[in-house]
């Protein structure tokens, strides 16, 4: 089943004060969140990744499409009660402690139900600060905290009341690396216990790590769905060529930039349709080589590309986003 389906969502902006022009923040969208998995969605600054999650939560009104979760319109009463959410600047009453900030939510979300006493909500709060990497700071004031605590208790209130799925925009803004760390592992734990998990970052290196799909996004236009593992298959491979040697032969250089030597060995990256010419430069300087090894491609190869090209990636696009 799919968590989350959005079918040629759009959000068109008004600017300008005496001449209104209207400004294309998000070209139709078509996509689709499977329940239980975590799907990461890759953009630079300006993107359009913020919007998109803002007309999912009823922030922003779409100017046209529609989007569902767990089959219900993003505007059914029920959805609200089934799913958290972290903004990507989250501004909290600074002058409330940890405890009554996640108090406040708890009873806003019903949380799990109007039965819940205080001490259950309060044994919560404990095990969402607890969870967070925030153990000893519910009593103090969120004016106190650093912009690093301040994502965590924010992600806190997220989980708080148990939703299925969790919607994060820039989870690991502020956060240290053993801060990054911990959210990793509270994502994963929370794949562990069948949450769906939908959260944006131009961390390439976390969505790497942690995500089952991701889907890349430039100037409000999709670039492309699908695994790590699919989408880097059509990056244009490259090829490490090693050699014993001291020296880089100056037509080895003309080649590529990627190229040293340290001891009695050289090493030198170079694209597929420069194979032949690398080791060609080799020969004729009679250096014996030593081995020619494919380079993995990485996600941030692939985002390099689409963020550079005008248009989008037909195959990856329309494959992964009907998956």
């Amino acid at each position: 089943m799919n968590a989350l389906e959005i079918l040629a969502l759009e959000k068109v902006f008004t600017v300008g004060f005496w001449r209104k022009q209207p400004r294309r923040a998000l070209h139709p969208l078509t996509l689709s969140v499977q329940e239980g998995e975590v799907f990461g969605f890759l953009g630079p600054n300006g993107a359009g990744k913020t919007t998109t999650l803002k007309m999912l939560m009823g922030l922003v009104y779409p100017t046209g499409g529609s989007a569902k979760i767990f089959g219900m319109e993003i505007d059914d009463p029920r959805v609200k009660a089934q799913i958290g959410f972290l903004p990507e600047q989250p501004y909290f009453y600074d002058y409330l402690t940890a405890n009554e900030l996640l108090d406040y939510y708890a009873r806003l979300s019903g949380f799990p139900g109007t039965s819940v006493s205080g001490k259950e909500r309060k044994s919560r709060i404990e095990a969402m600060l607890a969870r967070v990497g925030l153990t000893g700071s519910g009593d103090v004031q969120l004016r106190k905290f650093s912009k690093g605590m301040l994502q965590r208790v924010g992600i806190a209130q997220a989980i708080l009341h148990d939703p299925k799925f969790v919607f994060l925009d820039e989870p690991m803004s502020g956060l240290d690396p053993i801060g990054r760390r911990e959210v990793r592992d509270l994502i994963e734990q929370l794949k562990r216990e069948g949450k769906t998990v939908f959260f944006s970052t131009h961390i390439l290196s976390d969505a790497e790590t942690l995500c089952d799909r991701v889907a890349v996004i430039n100037k409000g236009e999709l670039r492309g769905v699908g695994s790590v593992a699919e989408l880097t298959r059509n990056v244009q491979g490259r090829i490490e060529v090693a050699w014993h040697g001291t020296s880089v032969p100056s037509a080895l250089k003309a080649l590529t930039q990627e190229c040293s030597c340290a001891g009695d060995m050289g090493r030198a990256v170079v694209t597929e349709p420069q194979l032949d010419a690398a080791v060609d430069a080799l020969r004729r300087e009679n250096l014996r080589l030593i081995s020619v090894t494919p380079v993995r491609s990485t996600l941030e190869e692939y985002f390099v590309q689409q963020t550079k090209s005008q248009t989008p990636s037909p195959t990856n696009s329309q494959k992964g986003a009907h998956a």
